[in-house]
């Protein structure tokens, strides 16, 4: 069985094409991004509006597109084409998963792992970077 972490990218990108652990600069991106390592995943992976599952090293260029502003048949798109390619990688039904990821993000994966956990459920954006850094500052 292996762990996997998903993150969510973030608006805040670098300007130039790189790895996609560089790519995204939010506060909140980089925090779960060091969080995720923490927890000694077999894997974590990107959620990108754009892209679908991303892994850390993918190259990719700057771009806009968030989930927050997409209709609803077109979340549930993306989420089916994330469930494919998450397939290829794991398995929804025996591998864990933790998200860190807003519920527009996870809102189309969740029912379909068996496994899950998501650690800041309910938590606004400034709360989730608090608990973020108690968890990183050693603290629980």
């Amino acid at each position: 069985m292996q762990h996997i972490v998903l993150i969510a990218c973030c608006k805040r990108k670098q300007d130039h094409r790189c790895p996609a652990s560089q790519l995204y600069q939010g506060d909140l991106f980089k925090k779960s991004l060091a969080y995720a390592q923490t927890l000694g995943p077999d894997a974590v992976y990107i959620l990108s509006a754009k892209h679908g599952l991303v892994s850390l090293d993918d190259l990719l260029v700057p771009y806009e597109q968030t989930l927050n502003r997409m209709p609803v048949k077109e979340r549930r798109d993306w989420a089916q084409r994330v469930l494919d390619q998450l397939r290829k990688v794991c398995d929804l039904d025996k591998d864990r998963f933790t998200i860190l990821a807003s519920s527009r993000y996870r809102e189309g994966l969740i029912p379909a792992m068996l496994n899950v956990k998501v650690p800041m459920v309910g938590l606004g954006i400034g709360k989730q970077l608090g608990w973020l850094k108690k968890r990183l500052n050693g603290s629980k």
